[in-house]
């Protein structure tokens, strides 16, 4: 009842099978090779976590992993193959167009900025706890009374 509501809302649909996932991550990938150094990270970090979707699907069919997700690398690679995505019952690679497998592009974004967003979170935790100096730090880092001295 939600993907009908969603639907109607905003009528804007995506390929499904891991077809949008990898289109971006073909994207982010060809984005992050015009940048140097620690510029990049960003970009192939998502690329890479982007990829999971498909894995998924490929595993859960059975299918040879390493193998089909090369594939599908290369197919999105061509020109006019971003709808090219894992059939979720045999593992092949298919066209979502042909086999009418849609996702509500509402549902994809909020994914994705929620995605974002646990992520950033989660960084300003770990920020927040490494920068964090617990109480009796300091007197315990001083160094002990030498025995000779207290004797």
């Amino acid at each position: 009842m939600q993907v009908c509501r969603n639907v109607l809302i905003d009528p804007q649909l995506v390929p499904g099978g891991g077809a949008t996932e990898m289109a971006v991550s073909h994207a982010l990938t060809e984005k992050s090779k015009g940048m140097t150094g620690v510029e990049q990270w960003p970009y192939r970090a998502v690329a890479q976590a982007l990829e999971v979707i498909p894995r998924t699907l490929i595993q859960n069919c059975g299918a040879s992993t390493i193998r089909v997700l090369t594939s599908l690398r290369a197919k999105h690679t061509q020109e006019g193959s971003q709808t090219w995505g894992v059939n979720g019952e045999t593992g092949a690679l298919v066209d979502m167009k042909d086999l009418g497998i849609w996702e509500p592009l509402a549902v994809k974004l909020q994914t994705y900025k929620t995605a974002v967003e646990t992520a950033v979170l989660l960084l300003r935790i770990d920020d927040i706890v490494s920068g964090h100096k617990k109480k009796g730090d300091d007197q315990s880092k001083q160094p002990a009374a030498p025995e000779a001295a207290q004797d």
